[in-house]
């Protein structure tokens, strides 16, 4: 049976002061903005960095590398327990937050100096070693945003309710540095003065504008901190570390981990997190050169496609699927929201098989309709997921917890990611897809004997 540890942060707290606390901390503002300073570095790590890498001219093989750049989020489970033990994630997620800013800051700096430098290679090998320093604190940031949450919002009813307001907020970042911070690239490196500032160097001009698009998101995530610094509410009291020895450290540290396996069924639980989505996984790593290539959607049309539909898709999934889970309880929403996910990639291999032209009006309505539809329902798959991750943290671990989760779930795209590519050209789109609709038959065989907990 799972044991439930009573949070101290909280515990201590009378009537009077946990009311005041939630008067003062007006979610709606709190949780759009810290995720929104979550999906901001997570963008300009895995998304930004690899639009620059293959603008300024780097051999793919180098590019490919950059998926490496996501182990950080993989590993934070190993050093969650230390936010958990020092500290509150106010303070953690601020301090880590300011670093973020200048370190990208860093890059917009480094950029200016490239053009003219003796070693160029140095400064880029510079620029590489900043982005590894920001993987690992933006997954950091990660933790303590997600602490921060189920601390501010310790009604597991809430804490479903502002899944799709928090995957907006995250959403709605990657959709700024996937279409602002590019654009921006591009139109500063159009920009008449510009270029004769630049004497016309290509070089120059190219760098100067990678400048200014890091200095430009290195400006909105300093925004994001002064935010916090100001508005973000004190839900917590401060843990006195400083008396602890390194073995009450330790000892602490291990038993996030053990409280997290002590709970009910874990050895069922672990392989439905990890399985869960692993349908949508196989999809996702290899649905954009399908669209580009396969089926021959060009740029334009592929970025309001890609960019917009099916993020916003994606956004009134989570919605609609935490709402669902809030009025129904998961017990009752997580099949039909399961289903839902799922059957969707059949849409995909009709795509693969029927090919519709997206020269057409009818193809390329068709393509967008589907995409949307599949970026809905995969939403919907991710409020579940989200929060039955939150149902497995115990009060005391909290983002420890969350951070073990997420990391388990990310596994299998992390192993699947770099292998996309070999399985199309082995089987192909059409039996690639076939293979992720059947790939997701185990999930749904452990939803039958997997413990689920509706909020209490």
């Amino acid at each position: 049976m799972s044991t439930t540890i009573a949070d101290p942060t909280i515990s201590n707290q009378n009537p009077s002061e946990a009311q005041e606390n939630s008067a003062k901390g007006q979610p709606r503002l709190w949780v759009f903005s810290t995720y929104f300073a979550e999906g901001l570095p997570y963008s300009i790590v895995r998304l930004l960095s690899s639009v620059y890498f293959t603008d300024i001219g780097m051999k793919e093989r180098y590019i490919g590398y950059l998926n490496f750049l996501g182990i950080p989020w993989n590993l934070k489970f190993l050093w969650a327990p230390f936010l958990d033990i020092f500290g509150t994630k106010r303070s953690w997620l601020i301090a880590l937050q300011a670093l973020i800013t200048l370190l990208t800051f860093a890059i917009a700096v480094i950029n200016v100096f490239i053009p003219g430098a003796a070693s160029p290679e140095d400064l880029l090998a510079g620029v590489s070693l900043v982005l590894v320093i920001l993987a690992f604190l933006s997954a950091s940031n990660d933790i303590a945003i997600d602490g921060f949450y189920m601390e501010g919002l310790p009604s597991q009813a809430d804490q479903a309710a502002f899944t799709g307001y928090r995957v907006f907020a995250y959403r709605l970042a990657m959709i700024l540095v996937r279409s602002g911070f590019v654009a921006l690239v591009a139109g500063v490196a159009a920009n008449e003065t510009i270029k004769q500032m630049a004497g016309g160097n290509d070089v120059l001009i190219k760098y100067q504008s990678w400048s200014v698009a890091f200095a430009a998101a290195a400006a909105t995530m300093l925004l994001a901190t002064l935010v916090h610094i100001w508005k973000l509410p004190r839900i917590e009291k401060e843990r006195d570390s400083t008396k602890q020895s390194v073995g009450e450290v330790f000892k602490k540290f291990a038993a996030a981990f053990k409280s997290y396996l002590s709970q009910e069924k874990v050895w069922i639980v672990i392989p439905f997190i990890i399985f869960y989505k692993v349908g949508d996984e196989v999809l996702f790593s290899m649905s954009t050169p399908f669209l580009m290539r396969e089926l021959g959607v060009q740029k334009a049309d592929f970025a309001w496609i890609s960019g917009f539909m099916g993020a916003f898709g994606a956004i009134i999934g989570t919605t609609l699927g935490g709402l669902w889970i809030k009025k129904t309880g998961l017990k009752k929403a997580i099949w039909p929201l399961t289903l839902i996910m799922n059957v969707n990639i059949l849409a995909y291999v009709w795509l693969a098989v029927n090919k519709p032209s997206p020269t057409t009006t009818a193809g390329i309505a068709e393509i967008a309709i589907i995409h949307t539809y599949e970026m809905l329902a995969a939403g919907m798959g991710t409020a579940v997921l989200t929060v039955y991750l939150l149902r497995t943290c115990h009060a005391e671990f909290k983002a420890s917890h969350f951070a073990i989760g997420s990391a388990i779930m990310s596994l299998f795209s992390t192993m699947f990611g770099g292998f996309g590519g070999q399985i199309v050209e082995a089987i192909g789109y059409t039996n690639m897809f076939i293979l992720a609709a059947g790939l997701t038959i185990p999930s749904m065989l452990l939803l039958f004997v997997v413990p689920i907990h509706d909020a209490k």
